[in-house]
């Protein structure tokens, strides 16, 4: 099948005739970097979905009769506190209200400034606040929400800017590569957190799990300095050969520095604005999954902190795999010209929105089997991975220009129905206990489904006439 509708047709004959360095070239070495960047920061951002069944008194209803001695973690390394399930709703999306906060400016800024100092420093602020979130519980709820608030500043900002390093590193054909891999650590993150927290709490106590994240943070920051720079030119252990084959594939592309933003364009686009409902469902589908796994799973299973964090884990490892592999998937159907850059792009976020739909439907009627609960767990966390190499890089498609600022733009309004669906799901469980679950899940299908339809309809992956002149149009 011959490519239809490309952004990357006009660029085909930049592409050099021989192969740069692959697996072993320093651009995967960086990759690797900025996957284990997104691990510490997803990571210090998850841990408190779980650590909260060990730092409240109860998780469900007020009212029910009170766990035995023998059940109670040991008080001096598990404060408590008496938190309605409202309230843990709302402490677990002030996170959200930082990480909105980051997108637009740290979108804008990471065309002009140092990507370096922008990931190092946010990942810096990230995990020494991470260290002070025990403090901040023990201070009262207020601080915690305004810790977490200012994590996600931090958080927000490393999330964003990192999606400009693969316009100045990665050669066209291993753009969905190169981001699908470096974004699965985003995946990873919360297998390893909650892996880990359970034990944790119940060895350690709950303090000790943002004692320990925060601290390899600081060390990964550290490294991030070491190892990093902006671009190919700069970097001092890149080899002639990966230099040469990075700058040619990338010699036609140009950057938004200097340029005026066509904001009027942009609003006007239809393109950016499936990408953008796309994204709202995206992140509705996700800050659920995330947070309100553990809950999820101690409500229907009634399961110790530990056995819940090794059952919430689970499906991250299987979505971190997908996550892998399906940037290479796509890549090899761009470059055998098998699909179209349109098709890869609708056929990835149909696969990423639509499935999750689909099981989270199932995991709502799944009862109390254990076998159920997990299967269609991993099923709908995994199959969310899919959106990697679909709508979410998909302004990269239609302006590689403006990709930092659109980036931002775009999860911008996708984080904004992360932010409400946490607090929405936290409300619907205070009020209504018994069929709360059903509520959620058929919610979050309802809106991956009309999204989808929107994005099927028109989505486009050329780039569009407002990316590829000099625009003098002001907001």
């Amino acid at each position: 099948m011959q490519r239809e509708e490309t952004s990357r047709d006009p660029m085909d004959d930049q592409f050099p005739p021989k192969k740069g360095p692959t697996f072993c070239s320093l651009r995967y070495g960086l990759c690797l970097l900025l996957h284990l960047c997104n691990v510490v920061t997803v990571s210090q951002n998850v841990c408190l979905s779980l650590t909260m069944l060990a730092m409240v008194n109860r998780t469900e209803p007020r009212g029910l009769p009170n766990a035995s001695a023998e059940d109670l973690l040991d008080s001096v390394k598990n404060p408590q506190y008496n938190w309605s399930l409202k309230t843990q709703g709302v402490i677990l999306s002030s996170i959200m209200y930082g990480l909105l906060i980051a997108q637009i400016p740290a979108g804008y800024l990471s065309g002009i400034f140092s990507i370096r100092k922008m990931i190092g420093c946010s990942l810096l602020l990230s995990s020494l606040l991470t260290l002070l979130t025990p403090l901040a519980a023990t201070a009262g709820e207020a601080f915690l929400m305004a810790c977490r608030a200012l994590q996600g500043l931090g958080q927000g900002t490393t999330l964003t800017a990192q999606h400009v390093i693969w316009v100045k590193w990665a050669p066209p054909l291993e753009q969905g590569r190169l981001t699908s891999m470096s974004i699965s650590g985003s995946v990873l993150g919360p297998f390893i957190a909650l892996l880990l927290t359970g034990f944790i709490c119940q060895s350690l106590g709950w303090p000790m799990v943002f004692y320990i994240f925060g601290a390899c943070g600081c060390a990964l920051s550290l490294v991030w300095f070491a190892l990093y720079h902006d671009n190919p030119e700069a970097h001092p252990c890149i080899s002639v050969a990966e230099r040469d084959f990075i700058t040619a594939s990338l010699a036609g592309q140009v950057s938004s520095s200097g340029h005026t933003l066509p904001i009027r364009a942009m609003l006007r686009s239809l393109p950016v604005w499936v990408i953008s409902l796309t994204s709202f469902a995206y992140f509705w589908m996700m800050r659920i999954i995330i947070f309100y796994s553990p809950m999820f799973i101690s409500s229907n299973l009634h399961t110790e902190v530990q056995e819940n964090g090794m059952l919430s884990a689970l499906p991250y490892l299987f979505g971190w795999i997908l996550s892998f592999l399906s940037g290479p998937m796509a890549d090899c159907f761009l470059a055998r010209n098998i699909l179209s850059m349109l098709t890869v792009r609708k056929l990835f976020t149909t696969l990423g929105l639509l499935l999750p739909a689909v099981f989270s439907v199932c995991l709502a009627s799944a009862g109390s089997s254990i076998q159920s609960v997990v299967v269609f767990l991993v099923l709908t966390n995994a199959t969310t991975s899919f959106c990697t190499v679909g709508m979410l890089i998909n302004p990269l498609d239609i302006a590689p220009r403006y990709y930092g600022f659109l980036k931002g733009m775009t999860i911008l309004i996708g984080m904004t129905g992360g932010l409400i669906s946490t607090t929405v799901t936290g409300i619907i469980l205070d009020q209504d206990p018994e069929s709360s679950w059903f509520k959620i899940f058929f919610l979050m299908a309802a809106i991956n489904v009309t999204s989808l339809i929107l994005y099927l309809i028109f989505a486009k992956a050329e780039i569009q006439d407002w990316a590829k002149e000099r625009q003098h149009t002001r907001l």
